[in-house]
């Protein structure tokens, strides 16, 4: 974490060097402004050269110092780029790979930039719930032009150097190696005494700025709606285009801060430090030698089997699908190749890239064609004798060292696991549908599951563009664990007094992307009861209500029979609200002796969401997840659970523990929600007695 300080003839070369992508972190800043001292004090350097080392210029704020002292101590990036202009001798960005947030800004501080093609230029702190804090929206707009760099920073997006070339941000593309032309640039520099330029002191320009803003403040207010960054940006460009440069700079800094103390950004950054640390298992070392993966092998061809099929596809990795008839199979193989058809349509694939992924999907009927495969993930049936013959299968055919996973979404693996005689070699891989979309992968860790396989498995989740988290063996793992208590409590809502579309309104309303119902109708109310009817058997004390049961014996499964919870009209999603599932609730309600009432909206979202808190709570008790963010990632990236909120746990931290366990406790003095639930988990009270939180603020 340094930045060497070399010297070519005249000129100086600083190279910023803190792996992977050269945050700016403390002990780099200071070796900037050394450097730039050096340079300075030294009456042999004409000029200055600021370049990456190894894989980009830099990403700018360095991610492992967030929330500690040292991501403002002095030099804090404002001195750093006060002395970068402050240079009396021209200073040139050498840009490669990434320049990004305070790598952007520190570059826009020199006097001359300079990039090789296909340089990723970014300020993408809007994404999370921040803006750029170091003069980004001050400096930006100055170079590209008011609407580019509103596109830019509003929306966080990267663009590629080339894209940019002719703008005033790079005065020159370097074709070749760009140190070289970094240093011809630089001596061209001296040698014509070209002035020193700074961003700070050019103009914004743009025919009718106040109406562009006014505009672009409108609309943004309306897509951001839950998210107050955006509006933010637009508010600090506003200052770029009408002030002079420093009153601007305050208004940016003003807002900057103002952002860090909202919750949306806690949240929005919480996310983030949650994804990556949920790839960090705390038993299984960073360096544990993976176990290679150059083919898969899927069993089921159904819509998960296909979706499945199509993560490796889209990975560049052969996978061969193997059905029981060849009816099946077809279909499956149809099923993929209209969908990767209709990306093709919509422009999001190449027709040769398309083609290229439908050839690395093969289907067979033969288990012997897959016996050879590095990991085979099986999608059959949710049932543990179909699971059964099926792993058994696998045991015999499958290559020694192979993977053996299934996507089980609730059935205990290490029972699976002792269908074989190689229990090491299997795991759990649960995918969520539609696999080829979702981003969430609960990897289940077996009690005899090797620490490699469970390496090898973490590592494949990234490279097929999944988010993985590790979970223990327990019914339902994570993710559908908690989301049958929240169920229970929604259909409680219903049998008490709320109807089905004012729960499912009241969670959209929170931030939810579908409320419970229209979940349940989606993923098809068949699936939910066949697990009720195992509960009924193997946990007779658990409380359900029934009253979706009686629906289902209707044979209205949801949309994919145009009848659930909500009635649909043929070939649309839209639902409906039923008066007939209304009577029935009603009806229901009578016939077990409850009095229906006027439900909240407040009721409705927080007994909801605090049961997925208190079971959450158990499971981090267990060791079934390794940390409340792992709950929260499951839950954002998986089931809906609002971005801006941060998941449940962080949720219930926003909230006070204390204020959350006095919401239960009031919960529990009703009759009809299974009051025994409502016991706070005995995390949750040492916590909220310790005056703690889940997460860590």
């Amino acid at each position: 974490m340094s930045a060497p300080y070399a010297l070519h003839g005249n000129v100086a070369v600083i190279t910023l060097d803190n792996p992977p992508v050269n945050g700016l972190g403390h002990a780099l800043r200071t070796a900037i402004v050394d450097g730039l001292a050096a340079a300075q004090d030294d009456p042999a350097v004409a000029a200055i050269v600021l370049i990456g080392a190894g894989r980009a210029f830099s990403g700018g704020a360095d991610i492992r110092e967030f929330n500690s002292p040292k991501a403002f101590a002095e030099p804090n990036l404002h001195t750093v780029i006060r002395a970068v202009e402050a240079s009396t001798k021209p200073v040139i960005a050498a840009i490669h790979a990434v320049a990004m947030g305070g790598g952007l800004e520190l570059a826009l501080a020199c006097h001359f930039r300079v990039a090789v093609a296909g340089a990723q230029i970014a300020l993408p702190e809007v994404k999370l719930g921040l803006l750029p804090g170091a003069g980004g929206t001050q400096r930006l707009p100055r170079v590209v032009g008011l609407e580019a760099a509103l596109n830019m920073i509003v929306s966080g997006t990267t663009v590629p150097s080339e894209k940019l070339a002719k703008t005033a941000l790079f005065d020159q593309v370097i074709e070749g190696d760009l140190l070289a032309g970094a240093l011809a640039f630089a001596k061209a520099a001296v040698d014509e005494k070209k002035p020193l330029k700074l961003v700070r002191n050019l103009k914004v320009v743009h025919p009718n700025p106040e109406a562009f803003l006014q505009f672009a403040a409108n609309t943004v207010a309306a897509v951001a709606r839950n998210y107050p960054a955006p509006s933010a940006c637009v508010e600090a460009l506003k200052a770029a285009a009408t002030l002079p440069f420093e009153q601007g700079l305050k208004k940016e800094r003003e807002l900057f801060l103002m952002l860090m103390q909202t919750p949306e950004s806690r949240a929005l950054r919480h996310a983030f430090f949650a994804e990556r640390a949920a790839s960090k298992i705390p038993d299984v070392p960073e360096d544990t030698p993976p176990r290679p993966v150059k083919s898969a092998a899927i069993i089921g061809a159904g819509t998960m089997g296909g979706g499945i099929a199509m993560n490796f596809a889209n990975a560049g990795i052969p996978v061969t699908l193997l059905e029981m008839k060849q009816e099946a199979l077809d279909k499956g193989l149809g099923v993929i190749r209209k969908n990767y058809e209709n990306s093709a349509k919509k422009g999001r694939l190449t027709p040769e890239k398309m083609q290229q992924r439908v050839d690395l999907i093969k289907g067979t009927l033969n288990y012997a064609d897959i016996g050879g495969a590095d990991i085979v993930i099986e999608a059959v049936f949710e049932d543990m004798g179909v699971k059964e013959q099926v792993f058994k299968k696998l045991d015999e055919v499958m290559k020694p060292g192979a993977i053996l996973a299934s996507n089980t979404s609730t059935l205990d693996v290490n029972k699976i696991a002792a269908f074989t005689k190689r229990p090491q070699d299997v795991i759990g891989t649960h995918f969520f549908s539609p696999a080829n979309v979702m981003k969430l992968l609960e990897i289940i860790r077996g009690k005899d599951t090797a620490k490699d396989v469970l390496a090898t498995t973490m590592k494949l989740s990234k490279t097929i563009k999944k988010t993985g988290v590790v979970s223990g063996v327990c019914d339902g793992f994570i993710g559908n664990r908690m989301l049958e208590q929240y169920l229970r409590q929604a259909m409680f809502l219903v049998e008490e007094g709320a109807l089905p579309w004012e729960v499912d309104k009241a969670m959209e309303k929170f931030g939810w992307a579908m409320g419970p119902f229209r979940m349940s109708d989606m993923a098809g109310l068949d699936v939910g009861w066949y697990i009720r009817k195992r509960r009924y058997v193997e946990k007779p004390d658990m409380v359900y209500s029934r009253w979706i049961d009686k629906i289902c014996e209707m044979g209205r499964f949801g949309q994919k029979t145009g009848a659930g919870v909500y009635k649909y009209e043929a070939g649309k999603r839209d639902p409906i609200p039923d008066p007939l599932v209304q009577e029935l609730i009603v009806n229901h309600s009578k016939e077990i002796g409850v009095a229906r009432r006027k439900i909240t909206d407040d009721e409705i979202v927080h007994r909801c969401v605090y049961a997925l808190v208190n079971e959450g709570a158990k499971i981090l008790e267990e060791g079934i997840a390794a940390r409340a963010s792992d709950i929260d990632i499951v839950y954002l990236t998986g089931y809906g659970f609002p971005l801006y909120r941060g998941g449940p746990m962080l949720y219930a931290d926003s909230q006070g523990l204390v204020n959350v366990i006095a919401a239960m406790k009031k919960f529990a003095k009703n009759p009809h929600g299974d009051p025994g639930f409502w016991t706070p988990a005995a995390l949750l009270a040492r916590l909220a007695a310790d005056g703690k939180t889940f997460n860590p603020s």
